[in-house]
């Protein structure tokens, strides 16, 4: 390799060589002394020859003994720069550009623990300091821990290139680079800022779920006992967290506490979900509570706000859970247990009369229900055109794809003088007819984005949802009328109720009660689950306007490809953990296989000990999973690990770009999961 010689420059070189310019001009000097005077010359020309000869020796004999005065001062300079940098308190290492340590000075060795010379790699050290996070422009900072210390990692790249072309001295031209690092100890700072937020304020809600329906289930002189015990569990539950809670209403609870008590109360699950329901002093009903928590905010104000969306939500899923809300997530516990049904019609009254005003107030109406809508979806709408009918206003029902399992229903609208040609309209027409005097009806979906058209709620200005599935942490937000009831057997059930509020009389077709009758059927399976009394009422108003049952009966008739689909998918079912059956349902030659589906995953119920059924199918591209359950599983909170939703018996979700296959092993996956946390 050829050696690279040690140049001089900048100022250095400068000084060394003012001798040989100074001699340059005496000798232009020179030759202007000789036009004067040719002795006077000569004597300089002497001079200058002897200056000459006695600078180049100078400079020849004591050129290498400057330079090594500077080398000595720069390694002395050096050598203190090296022990400040050794013996500074701050740790330091500095390593190439593949992580490897080259040097380290005193306080970063007693961090790691290390002798001095170590050189292995960085990343022996700090694991998640790899290879491919040393690569980055100017700096770089990770977080870091070691031996139960937590440290701010700061990376610096060093350029050899400038460090040497900077230099006064030397002369260097190169490609590589070194990397310097600096520990910042921070583990007492998070310490501290751990306790700040864990001493900031949580804001909670306690609602009592079915509160004047277990005391109407107990003797008159045991009802104020049942209350003191309540008031007594929920109290001694707060205050043993140090946490105070007060009765706002009688069947109302407001909580605060310090985020470290409402930590624990997660890491138990919300167990006062399952305390409050072992109270019993004669009561056929057990009491249930739904609890709703505001965490990690900047104020009290949208804490408390925090609260009120979040014990909204968990009335709005049925209640007997918790949801925590934050920030960044919503949480779920609970939800085990199956929706009591009210006996009172009081709400459905007031939905009814808010419903009826805003109609009256708007000049056309737009119904719409989720994708592939089913005979629910159909039925409610159906049921909506006729308040809009006797209230003197046009409906407008919005279906994209009508799927085998609505086709026998749309076409009893379809050979009918009496409906106009925009009676069932696609997102398109819609969309044209949307605006200010427009008022949306959004049924059987709560979601605005498996609705037929999410574009149609941002360009209604007001949005009514009717709708019986719990709701989940994606809803749809400024509706004007919110009716959601998780107990209601299907959003049919419910407006028949709102029908028979509507002022004036409401005339409802045979075809249009024939359709909310089937809505009925489908969801409840031939009022088999979650049949209520206000179930059987709202079908008798149906047959009182109409309704045929042999002739819905016959709508319903499977086709031979479907009910093959259908026994196949029983057939093939695997029984996972003894409890869980899973299958996957063909849709070859199968106009609506969704729908086949979740027959298949009914039909899986019958079998002895089976507490939930999956059944999978591929469609679109896409793998549909419906969900059923009777009591024992609330499959809700399984789908909705999965991106879905639904009921805590009837649920289902969508997994894009799946085969039904590793579906299945999806499924699987997130029961054991669950059950390791004790969610299911």
């Amino acid at each position: 390799m050829k050696q690279k010689k040690i140049k001089l420059k900048g100022h250095l070189r400068s000084y060394l060589q003012a001798t040989l310019i100074l001699g340059f001009i005496l000798a232009l000097v020179n030759v202007g002394i000789y036009f004067l005077n040719i002795t006077a010359g000569l004597c300089v020309t002497a001079f200058l020859a002897l200056y000459l000869i006695v600078m180049f020796s100078l400079l020849h004999h004591n050129k290498p003994l400057i330079l090594n005065e500077f080398v000595n001062f720069a390694t002395q300079y050096g050598q203190i720069q090296r022990r400040l940098l050794r013996d500074l308190e701050l740790p330091h290492v500095l390593m190439d550009e593949n992580g490897k340590i080259i040097w380290t000075n005193i306080a970063f060795e007693k961090a790691v623990h290390k002798e001095k010379g170590y050189r292995k790699s960085i990343t022996s050290l700090f694991p998640s300091i790899t290879k491919d996070k040393l690569v980055f422009d100017k700096e770089e900072a990770f977080e870091v821990s070691f031996e139960e210390r937590d440290y701010l990692f700061r990376l610096k790249r060093i350029s050899v290139d400038d460090v040497l072309n900077n230099s006064e001295v030397i002369e260097s031209d190169g490609s590589n680079f070194l990397i310097a690092g600096y520990l910042f100890d921070e583990t007492e700072l998070r310490i501290a800022l751990g306790e700040i937020d864990n001493q900031s304020i949580a804001i909670g809600m306690i609602y009592i779920d079915n509160y004047d329906e277990a005391l109407e289930s107990v003797e008159e002189v045991r009802r104020s006992l049942l209350i003191a015990l309540i008031d007594r569990k929920i109290n001694k539950y707060i205050t043993s967290l140090d946490g105070i809670v007060r009765k706002t209403e009688k069947d109302k609870y407001l909580v605060i506490m310090r985020k470290k008590s409402m930590l624990a109360i997660q890491e138990a699950r919300f167990d006062l979900l399952e305390d409050v329901k072992t109270v019993n002093v004669g009561n056929e009903m057990a009491l249930t509570i739904s609890i709703g928590v505001g965490l990690d905010t900047p104020s009290y104000n949208q804490c408390i706000e925090y609260a009120r969306t979040a014990i909204d939500l968990a009335l709005g899923r049925g209640g007997d859970q918790a949801v925590v809300k934050t920030p960044d997530s919503i949480v779920y516990y609970g939800g085990k247990s199956q929706q009591v049904e009210k006996n009172t019609r009081v709400k459905a009254r007031v939905k009814a009369n808010a419903l009826q005003e805003i109609i009256t107030s708007k000049d056309r109406v737009l119904i719409m229900g989720h994708r592939l809508a089913d005979a629910d979806a159909f039925g409610a709408a159906v049921g909506v055109s006729c308040i809009a009918r006797a209230l003197g206003r046009k409906p407008h029902i919005v279906i994209n794809d009508i799927t085998n399992s609505v086709k026998p229903l749309v076409e009893l609208f379809r050979d009918r003088n009496i409906y106009e040609e925009d009676f069932i309209i696609g997102s398109t027409e819609a969309q044209e007819l949307a605006g200010n005097n427009a008022v949306l009806v959004v049924v059987d979906v709560n979601k605005p984005s498996i609705t037929e058209c999410p574009d149609l709620i941002r360009n209604c200005k007001t949005v009514v949802v009717l709708d019986h599935h719990r709701q989940s942490s994606e809803i749809i937000e400024n509706a004007t009328l919110s009716y959601v009831e998780p107990y209601a057997s299907s959003t049919c059930e419910m407006v028949a109720e709102v029908l028979q509020y509507i002022a004036g009389t409401v005339k409802v077709r045979g075809n249009e009660a024939d359709c909310m009758y089937s809505g009925i059927i489908v969801d409840t399976n031939n009022f088999t689950t979650k049949t209520g009394v206000r179930t059987f009422e709202a079908a008798a108003f149906l047959r009182r306007c109409g309704a045929d049952v042999t002739r819905v009966r016959k709508m319903f008739r499977d086709d031979a490809n479907e009910y093959k689909a259908k026994a196949e998918a029983v057939r093939n079912a695997e029984i996972y953990k003894n409890a869980y059956a899973m299958g996957i349902c063909p849709a070859d030659g199968l106009e609506s296989p969704t729908e086949i589906g979740a027959q298949a995953a009914n039909e899986l119920l019958n079998m002895s000990g089976i507490k939930a059924s999956f059944v999978v199918t591929d469609y679109n591209g896409k793998s549909y999973i419906s969900a059923r359950s009777i009591d024992e599983v609330n499959v809700q909170i399984i789908m909705e690990r999965l991106g879905g939703g639904g009921h805590m018996s009837i649920a289902g979700a969508q997994l894009a770009d799946t085969s039904p296959e590793r579906a299945i092993n999806i499924i699987k996956t997130t029961i054991n999961q669950m059950l390791e946390e004790g969610a299911i």
